[in-house]
């Protein structure tokens, strides 16, 4: 029997999650709990096979952070994150945590019970691409990585001169990339642009 561990803040996802889980008669729900800063300290008590891991968990935890602490204490304990977040750097993320999977609740076509027998098994099953959103005039996979660390350090409002400073490059090539970036959208205010990305949750920031 697989035991399983739930991490996620939302009642309505944690049904969901149980309801799915419930069509397998290999997977036991151990326990459900809402903040991922709690989930290494459960594994420490309790045996655990398998977590479902949320993104964005209750008192602002990170299940990314905890996921990656959990790996390097429980590599036995597989993780496969779970979101409804499109954010772009989540799946990147996940696999250099260790996880074993990762799965959205909204998008794509892959059943969880199909990820989570795939994980068992011991493969790593991940989606191919995060899903594509709208994003004024262009889409969530028109733009680059460095495109993607821009409008991040403008979301935490950091200057151009102090983005530049980051990433090693001149306040006039940050300049270009702004300015693309609000070609692409259509948007002529930087800030609009960017509430853009923040409204669609490709840019999720403030996780600890």
């Amino acid at each position: 029997m697989i035991r399983v561990l739930i991490v996620d803040d939302s009642r309505q996802s944690q049904f969901f999650l149980k309801t799915m889980l419930a069509q397998s008669t290999e997977c036991t729900i151990v326990d459900t709990i809402a903040s991922a800063a709690n989930a290494e300290l459960y594994c420490l008590g309790n045996r655990i096979d398998l977590i479902l891991m949320d993104i964005c968990t209750a008192d602002n935890a990170s299940g990314l952070a905890a996921a990656e602490k959990i790996k390097k204490n429980y590599p036995g304990v597989k993780i496969v994150m779970v979101t409804s977040m499109p954010e772009y750097s989540f799946i990147g993320q996940a696999k250099c945590a260790g996880c074993e999977g990762f799965w959205y609740k909204e998008y794509g076509d892959t059943e969880l019970l199909d990820v989570v027998q795939r994980v068992m098994s011991g493969e790593k099953c991940y989606p191919e691409e995060a899903p594509v959103i709208p994003v004024g005039l262009a889409n969530s996979k028109d733009f680059s990585d460095r495109e993607y660390e821009i409008v991040r350090m403008l979301a935490d409002g950091l200057n151009r001169q102090e983005i530049a400073d980051k990433l090693g490059i001149s306040a006039r090539t940050v300049r270009f990339y702004i300015e693309e970036l609000k070609t692409k959208t259509g948007h002529e205010d930087t800030m609009k642009m960017v509430a853009a990305f923040v409204e669609q949750k490709l840019i999720i920031n403030n996780l600890q």
